[in-house]
């Protein structure tokens, strides 16, 4: 038992939550960019599904557009970390754009490992959301080759030209559970269908479930803070219901609270998307506090240590400048150097 008194306020606090190092990494890459060649820097799509991540940058000069044809003329725009497809690229050349390319690195992977088995011509069935833009440019590595399965019951209705040359890849922050219940089902239809590699969905997105699973049985609520539009954000409200929470609701921030969620809660789990700066939790747990939930022991499953380095193009010229940071950047614990509106 995490403490001997079950009546007493308390809050799980998951671990890991928040910012994995491919956001961080993309995040970083806009800040020093703004740094480095002064606003506008121009962002395609949002850099990360984040509201206040978002915002932020744009008060500091970043310019979110929707595609390359809304950025001027030879200037110079970031790809977001969801990746983007060949005609992306193409279109911002045509343009003339310098590009900085902030895709998350375990997103390329996904996008190379769409290429080489388009290449040995398989049926590729990627399972993941339609309309996400990580899908959208994953699926756009080769369009004539891949359909999209966004949940068990799409199995159905998968056509494959050969049974026996099938293989699976998915979208990055998907639910865990419910990615090998498509592929279970997938696997019914097409016996000989091929794993990919090595898992597609990201250790981060896998972590912070499973940290979830830890404790939600034990809490009365638990409140995921993200974005509506972050994917690994809305997972983590289905798995702790599904793991047991009484409750859990998705937040961007504490503006969000509802009282009447708090009635009768003992236990409140706390977490954050991938996509979330700790600041936010921060802010979160001082709401919580002051409703009297000021005891917060933490439920650790794993501890991340990975780092990437900046985009290829940034780094190149922030060495010229000798600006380049001494060390890739860590995933975890950094926040936007600018303060929530509370």
């Amino acid at each position: 038992m995490l403490v001997t008194d079950p009546s007493r306020k308390r809050v799980l606090l998951a671990a890991p939550r928040g910012y994995c190092a491919g956001v961080d990494r993309a995040v970083v890459a806009v800040e020093k960019a703004l740094d480095h060649y002064g606003a506008p820097v121009y962002v395609r799509k949002e850099i990360v599904h984040n509201k206040f991540v978002v915002e932020s940058l744009a008060a500091r000069g970043a310019v979110f557009v929707e595609d390359t044809d809304e950025v001027p003329r030879g200037a110079r725009v970031v790809f977001s970390a969801h990746g983007v497809s060949p005609a992306v690229h193409q279109a911002a050349a045509e343009r003339g754009l310098d590009t900085i390319d902030a895709t998350c690195p375990l997103v390329t992977k996904v996008h190379k490992e769409a290429v080489r088995f388009a290449r040995d011509d398989y049926d590729i069935l990627l399972i993941g959301h339609t309309g996400h833009e990580e899908v959208e440019g994953t699926a756009g590595e080769a369009p004539e080759h891949i359909q999209i399965v966004n949940s068990p019951d799409d199995v159905a209705g998968v056509v494959v030209r050969d049974p026996d040359k099938v293989v699976w890849i998915s979208q990055t922050t998907l639910s865990v559970d419910e990615t090998m219940e498509t592929v279970r089902r997938l696997r019914e239809r097409f016996p000989t269908l091929q794993d990919p590699p090595s898992d597609d969905i990201c250790y981060a997105t896998q972590n912070r479930q499973v940290a979830v699973k830890k404790l939600a049985a034990d809490c009365d609520l638990v409140i995921v803070v993200g974005s509506a539009n972050s994917s690994n954000s809305v997972r983590l409200v289905e798995v702790a219901l599904e793991a047991g929470a009484g409750a859990s609701y998705r937040v961007d921030g504490v503006s969000e609270l509802r009282e009447e969620w708090f009635e009768s809660v003992t236990t409140v789990g706390v977490t954050s998307g991938a996509s979330v700066p700790e600041v936010l939790v921060d802010d979160l747990l001082a709401a919580l506090a002051a409703r009297g939930y000021g005891q917060v022991d933490e439920v650790r499953t794993a501890t991340e240590d990975l780092m990437f380095s900046l985009p290829r193009e940034l780094r190149a010229d922030l060495k010229k400048a000798g600006a380049m940071p001494s060390r890739p950047h860590r995933e975890g614990r950094r926040s936007l150097s600018v303060e929530p509106v509370r």
